[in-house]
């Protein structure tokens, strides 16, 4: 400051050098985050696989080890796809606030550093299946976006907004700038709400896109060849509680690596049966829909299903064999996998002789009564008894490629998991109560697919083992309620649960991780009477 604006009582105001960092700061968070707002409502507008976010997401999906999807499932379950969005948007927050500042202190670094983001966001977007002309827009307008809102920013930092405000006379107790950045840092928060508002409702429009819906909405399921009948009275109890027998559509549990549900129009859908094959094979929906289809119950698991965890659940499903369309493929000699292969390129190995035999293996087109949900694999997945869904349950599945587990990996067994995946017989307490009797109430449900389950037992605290009830088999290839009322002192009681398969295989007590090929162990519960 000059001599003679002190001696005129003269000050002129920049903010603090710290000050300075905050609003750098939080001019390159706001800058970011409505960046990437924008980005995100261009890709839900235009095409929801364009979208940064879950472009970038996919990516840390691919490139994360084994042991890291077991920790996100383990934590978050089935949401573990708006944490995994969430933490990407943390993620540009935190490089949003680097380029603040380093566009502030050194111009036009700041801006450089959202070039280079923006073009990793290009990247990721144009190596995802079915990338298009218009994929990278998204990310391009989102940079673009950016980088307006950083260089006006940034430039207003020390500037007060009024410029009669430069030069003012020093009032005694007065904060100079004070108003000054309170506004600017109002603005940047502005900014910052209204990006987050526009990344969520870019998510939302791209998971309820009209195209999806609409195509769903238009297919009408055949009659079924065979048909199932409807679960006795006998294969359910009623205990509040419970898991019910048959699992609704939107209660089914969803665990996939799609963090854009993939947008498929059944009339465009083909299915290729290619690889070790006497003669390829390809199959319309509409030719799928024209072949004799079978109704069957099938409870899915996931592997990362821990010690009494829910994800399983239980279906009617309407499909074709799919044995029949390898028949007509026919192998050659020497095969023993076929890798099946996802629109988003999802990949999993599934044994050939397991596809071959006379489970209810099947190209599911129909879940519960109606055609298949978006996120559940319309308009074709595939749904096999006996093995974990990471080596047969592809959902979106346009790819059969019959090939021998020697030569490919699919896509968790390149992380470190099991490479068939065959279901552990495992049992699980959903309900542990005092009872009316003064005793204590427990129900749960046991599974040992496509071998079924024969017997369950309960054990209060360490004692004897005591037979449940259990319900009638729906099939070998769903779970099996049970139900057990055992005396039980007033008090603080840990329940235990074990079941024996039809093959008079006992459940282990053995305990095992998720990692590699599912979990193991007697589920517990504690209960007070």
């Amino acid at each position: 400051m000059s001599g003679s604006a002190q001696r005129c009582g003269i000050s002129v105001t920049p903010m603090s050098g710290s000050r300075n960092q905050v609003s750098s700061i939080s001019a390159g968070v706001a800058s970011a985050l409505v960046g990437v707002g924008a980005a995100e409502l261009v890709a839900g507008i235009v095409s929801p696989g364009s979208s940064p976010l879950a472009s970038i997401g996919a990516w840390i999906i691919d490139l994360a080890p084994g042991w890291a999807k077991d920790v996100m499932v383990a934590l978050f379950g089935t949401g573990d796809k708006p944490v995994l969005i969430t933490l990407t948007v943390l993620g540009v927050a935190a490089l949003g606030a680097l380029a603040g500042f380093l566009q502030h202190r050194r111009p036009p670094s700041g801006v450089s550093l959202t070039g280079v983001v923006t073009l990793v966001g290009v990247i990721a977007a144009m190596t995802r299946p079915g990338a298009g002309i218009l994929t990278p827009l998204a990310a391009v307008v989102g940079g673009g976006v950016t980088v307006l809102a950083l260089t006006r920013l940034t430039r207003r930092i020390g500037v007060p907004a009024r410029p009669e405000l430069a030069v003012r006379p020093v009032v005694a107790g007065a904060v100079s700038g004070s108003t000054d950045r309170r506004g600017f840092l109002r603005l940047a928060g502005v900014l910052s709400a209204a990006g987050i508002a526009a990344v969520a409702a870019g998510q939302f429009i791209g998971a309820s896109s009209r195209r999806a819906l609409d195509a769903i909405s238009d297919v009408v399921l055949p009659a079924p060849a065979t048909t199932v009948a409807a679960p006795p009275a006998g294969a359910s109890f009623a205990i509040d509680g419970l898991s019910p027998l048959v699992t609704s559509n939107d209660a089914f549990y969803r665990i996939d690596t799609a963090l854009v549900v993939p947008e498929i129009d059944p009339s465009e859908w083909s299915l290729l049966i290619t690889g070790m094959v006497e003669q390829e094979v390809r199959i319309t929906f509409e030719e799928l829909l024209a072949l004799p289809l079978e109704e069957s119950y099938t409870t899915l698991m996931c592997v990362s299903n821990v010690v009494g965890g829910d994800l399983i659940s239980n279906a009617r499903w309407l499909g074709y064999p799919i044995r029949d369309l390898l028949a007509r493929a026919t192998p050659l000699d020497g095969a023993d996998m076929v890798l099946s292969r996802s629109t988003d390129g999802w990949t999993a190995g599934t044994p050939l002789e397991v596809l071959q035999d006379d489970r209810n293996a099947i190209l599911a087109v129909g879940m519960n009564g109606a055609p298949l949900p978006a996120e559940h694999g319309f308009p074709v997945r595939m749904v096999v008894p006996g093995l974990y869904g990471y080596v047969s349950a592809t959902k979106w599945v346009v790819t059969l490629e019959v090939t021998r587990f020697a030569d490919v990996q699919a896509y968790w067994t390149t992380r470190g998991w099991g490479e068939r995946g065959p279901v552990k017989v495992e049992s699980r307490i959903d309900v542990a109560r005092a009872d009316e009797s003064g005793g204590a109430l427990l129900a749960g449900v046991a599974w040992a697919q496509h071998t079924g389950i024969a017997g369950v037992e309960v054990q209060i605290d360490d004692g004897e083992w005591v037979e449940a009830e259990t319900a009638d088999e729906l099939s070998i290839d769903t779970w099996r309620q049970w139900r057990a009322t055992v005396p039980a002192a007033a008090g603080r009681h840990t329940a235990r649960v074990r079941a024996t398969t039809s093959a008079g295989e006992v459940q282990t007590s053995d305990r095992a991780d998720v990692l590699p090929d599912g979990a193991t162990g007697y589920h517990s519960r504690d209960f007070t009477v």
